[in-house]
């Protein structure tokens, strides 16, 4: 069973400034950075698809964790 989820802490001062600072930040992405993502992007696409049709590829995408890197 799932644990429940804590209560998202709230930023004041100095923290909340540094923090609506770095949401205003555009991140800049290379042509390369950003085909990569969305290869990534396809390939999890394509487990969720295959998993509806195919049982047994839905436990393998279930149980699966995906890393970043």
């Amino acid at each position: 069973m799932a644990r429940p989820i804590k209560e998202t802490p709230i930023l004041f001062g100095e923290d909340a400034r540094r923090f609506e600072e770095r949401m205003k930040q555009v991140r800049k992405e290379t042509p390369e950075e950003r085909e990569r993502r969305q290869n990534h992007y396809n390939v999890v696409l394509k487990w969720f698809k295959n998993a509806e049709e195919d049982e047994t590829a839905g436990r393998i995408v279930k149980n699966t964790k995906v890393t970043a890197g």
